[in-house]
């Protein structure tokens, strides 16, 4: 039987931390943990799990002494905990290596891998394996993806049997172990959406991003699959000295999975998906957007792969539910929508905003950005961001998330983007914080607004303050 430890967890709020966190305590160990912030949704998740989160970071929050501490891949030299740890010779761990360790042995591993679309096509993965398991029980998936998929209601699941399911983060892995996280998953079969350029922090070029890929399609054995993406040619780069079989898919007449027919109704997307030029199914998804019909058509592919009958895949992508934080209609308040969603990239945000187009026709589209991943906080991505913002109607920016952190040369000026879609017609303005847009905006929105606000973290705590500041500003106009 394995030994049940006490085991602590530094930055246990990040969506893998917590998910993993979640993951050990259902095998029986003790877990704690600490964070510098807590926030939705892996904060409602650690405390439906009667998860206690410390908060700050103190070294008495490492009392008792525990057995192992895994190290978040956002904790540095100097963090409190980790220095703690390091001078009292506490074995210590990163997230990916204990999760290939105590999880992966023994089992089939697969791995959703790209610059975009890891989360929800990984949560599409996981539910068609779902639905696969109700008629047969071995098809039962383990999964860790990072992001709550809403049919499971959680980002993680343990199971004895084999399929293992994982969101392959190309991110660095901890301050001890610089290379990507998803080299440690050692996929049986993998799936690779997108290869751009990302997280500026840590890769210098798109040149270095292609390698990291290169290493993980070289990991996949003989025997397996790569499902790549037929539309990028970084992708294309990446998997062309794979020593397995490669199956593209997209909308190119020659790809093994081609999608075909494909037409929106809002928020209902319809095609047909061919495979070698046949038809294999008829798809549709409860969710608007280009990317994630292609989203859909990954998962479906790897899915039918590895022996998952199509039928299963049909009625699982028709009742698939998204992800928190993904397109998440995060409440309605006298007409006005507001969209929750975790769009850190310029590609990301482009895609966002076109499917908020198609499955909101004629509705006036205001965008919210708060500048806060890596990638967003530099001005690389500066003509791209300006690009993909001018597909809503208008754009409000909140100043950079921390940008002192980021050196002067390097850092992303709101006020220039805002002064360049102003030049080319969408009004925009950038305000200090949350709090400041909420006021700001409030008495602008009207009914039939949707309002994407664009984030991945609490935007200080927008989400909640909007729609209460727009149910108030409604009531006192009543009043009045």
């Amino acid at each position: 039987m394995q030994k049940q430890r006490h085991i602590h967890l530094i930055g246990i709020c990040g969506t893998a931390m917590a998910s993993l966190a979640g993951m050990l305590q259902q095998q029986g160990h003790s877990i704690t943990g600490s964070d510098a912030a807590a926030y939705p949704p892996m904060s409602d998740l650690l405390a439906a799990l009667n998860i206690k989160v410390h908060e700050p970071y103190a070294e008495s929050n490492l009392e008792p002494r525990p057995d192992l501490v895994v190290v978040g891949n956002a904790i540095s030299r100097g963090n409190v905990e980790l220095e703690y740890v390091l001078d009292q010779r506490i074995p210590f761990c990163s997230m990916a290596g204990i999760l290939h360790d105590e999880f992966l042995p023994g089992r089939e591993s697969l791995v959703v891998a790209g610059t975009h679309g890891k989360t929800t096509t990984t949560s599409m993965l996981a539910w068609i394996y779902e639905v696969a398991s109700r008629k047969n029980p071995e098809l039962a998936p383990s999964f860790l993806i990072g992001g709550v998929a809403e049919n499971f209601g959680t980002s993680f699941m343990v199971r004895p049997t084999r399929p293992f399911l994982l969101e392959g983060d190309e991110y660095d892995t901890a301050f001890f172990d610089k290379g990507p996280k998803f080299l440690h998953y050692f996929p049986d079969a993998a799936i690779l959406t997108h290869v751009e350029f990302d997280h500026a922090d840590i890769y210098p070029d798109l040149a270095a991003v292609k390698t990291a890929f290169k290493r993980f399609v070289n990991l996949v054995p003989r025997r397996g699959r790569v499902v790549a993406f037929d539309g990028s040619e970084n992708v294309s780069e990446c998997v062309a000295n794979a020593f397995c079989a490669v199956e593209r898919y997209g909308f190119a007449a020659d790809s093994t999975w081609r999608v075909a027919d494909l037409r929106h109704d809002e928020t209902l997307s319809r095609w047909t998906l061919l495979r070698h030029g046949a038809p294999f199914a008829e798809l549709s998804l409860p969710m608007a957007g280009e990317h994630n019909a292609l989203n859909a058509t990954a998962a479906a592919a790897l899915a039918a792969g590895q022996g998952v009958p199509a039928e299963a895949i049909v009625e699982a992508l028709a009742t698939f539910r998204s992800v928190k934080r993904r397109l998440e209609i995060s409440s309605v308040v006298e007409g006005i929508t507001i969209i929750d969603d975790f769009a850190h990239h310029p590609t990301a945000i482009r895609e966002t905003l076109r499917a908020l187009r198609e499955a909101y026709p004629g509705r006036r589209l205001v965008a919210v950005l708060e500048p806060r991943s890596n990638t967003l906080r530099r001005n690389v991505f500066e003509a791209a961001l300006v690009e993909s913002l001018a597909l809503a109607d208008r754009v409000v920016l909140a100043n950079v998330f921390r940008s002192e952190s980021i050196p002067v040369s390097e850092r992303l000026i709101p006020e220039n983007v805002v002064a360049r879609l102003n030049d080319i017609g969408t009004p925009a303005a950038v305000y200090a914080d949350a709090d400041a847009i909420v006021e700001v905006l409030t008495p602008q929105l009207r009914a039939g607004d949707i309002v994407a606000i664009l984030s991945n973290g609490g935007f200080g705590s927008i989400y909640q303050k909007l729609p209460r500041a727009i149910a108030h500003s409604i009531a006192a106009i009543e009043r009045a």
